[in-house]
């Protein structure tokens, strides 16, 4: 076939194609007619004498025929014609199996390929938007997670309202002996048996203090080197702490204030001091704890001067010791109450400023249950 009849064939093969590049996204591999194939394999019958030389091949005839038999040399003008398709159609123009086997790929399959996935990027991230965000680990305090709201509501304890003491035992776990505990303090110290008990050995003395406002009372820290001596057992001296009214009754009567001095064993074994205190003159040592209040709730203040730790005891050291627990949350049982006997004095104007603070503060008393109280003659 010669250079003319080929560029004339494939010029009415592309006609067809270029007519529907515009309007179709792909092009399927182009392949010749049946008339157009039975012209092709005509051809070699045109020239006889092509023909006979087959039959006695010479040196030049079988160049002529390995030219005939490799692919015939692609037309520039085709090739500028199968791009011009191919921009027609959008898109690009790769080979499949030869140089006339052509598929057009259309851009606008990448184009929608495209929006789908940005359509998709934005329909997560709405996804995402809507889901609730959650705490990162490390930032709830030490518990390693953040606490729920209502949980941290409901640990909380009052003397009044919702989270008074009647309600203690069921804010928490840790809080279940308040509501059903036996052996729970304060209680109204009622037919003492009158014994020949040892007197509680005080070994008191001038000590660092600091003062601490701790949402509940007004509390006193000191340093150590002051401990007493109960029942042969010895008990460091941790703090003080006050309370309005009184949270002892002494055959009934509840007094002004009370003062509780906690101390504790090797072991960690409590024994709480309960100080009675009665309007009169006033108390120096409390006069100093007062001059070292904080400005705000939770901060300690230390004072610049020492303390001296024997000003808050009465003269008369006979006392009432029963077993009793913590007064606030977490109600522990265990503790050994001893409550001096003799009240001390303070002044209205020392009542009145603690009262400004904590109108009242004092738990309940609580049911005797059948424990035995003991009292020093």
């Amino acid at each position: 076939m010669s250079h003319v009849q080929l560029f004339l064939l494939s010029a009415a093969l592309c006609a067809p194609l270029l007519a529907q590049a515009a309007d179709a996204p792909h092009f399927k591999p182009v392949k010749l007619t049946a008339d157009a194939a039975k012209a092709a394999k005509a051809a070699p019958e045109a020239h006889p004498a092509a023909a006979g030389s087959a039959q006695t091949p010479t040196p030049a005839a079988a160049t002529a025929a390995a030219a005939a038999a490799a692919p015939p040399p692609v037309d520039p003008l085709e090739m500028l014609r199968q791009r011009l398709a191919g921009k027609l159609a959008g898109g690009k123009i790769t080979e499949a199996n030869g140089p006339y086997d052509l598929r057009v790929v259309a851009k606008r399959a990448a184009g929608a390929s495209a929006s789908t996935a940005a359509s998709t990027a934005a329909s997560t991230a709405a996804t995402h938007a809507r889901l609730p965000r959650t705490a990162a680990p490390g930032k709830a305090g030490k518990a390693g997670t953040a606490a729920p709201a209502a949980e941290v509501a409901s640990a909380r304890w009052d003397y009044q309202g919702t989270a008074g003491p009647q309600t203690w035992g069921g804010l928490k776990p840790e809080f279940t002996l308040c509501g059903s505990g036996q052996r729970q303090s304060p209680i109204d110290i009622r037919g003492g048996l009158a014994v020949d008990l040892d007197p509680v050995k005080f070994s008191y003395q001038a000590t660092p203090f600091g003062v601490i406002d701790n949402g509940h009372t007004v509390q006193a820290n000191v340093a150590q080197g002051n401990h007493i001596e109960l029942g042969g057992k010895r008990y460091e001296l941790v703090q003080f702490h006050f309370h309005r009214p009184s949270e002892e009754r002494i055959d009934g009567r509840q007094f002004e204030m009370s003062l509780h001095l906690v101390h504790k064993d090797e072991q960690g074994r409590l024994a709480v001091v309960a100080v009675l205190m009665d309007k009169g003159l006033p108390q120096p040592a409390v006069q100093r704890v007062w001059n070292n209040l904080p400005l705000e709730k939770g901060e300690e203040l230390s004072a610049r001067v020492p303390l001296e730790l024997s000003e808050l005891l009465p003269t008369d050291r006979r006392y009432y010791t029963y077993m009793g627990s913590l007064t606030t949350p977490p109600c522990s049982e265990g503790v050994q109450w001893v409550v001096m006997r003799q009240p001390v004095s303070m002044s209205a104007e020392q009542i009145e400023l603690f009262a400004r603070m904590y109108p009242m503060n004092a738990r309940p008393v609580q049911q005797v249950s059948g424990r035995r109280i003991l009292q020093s003659q």
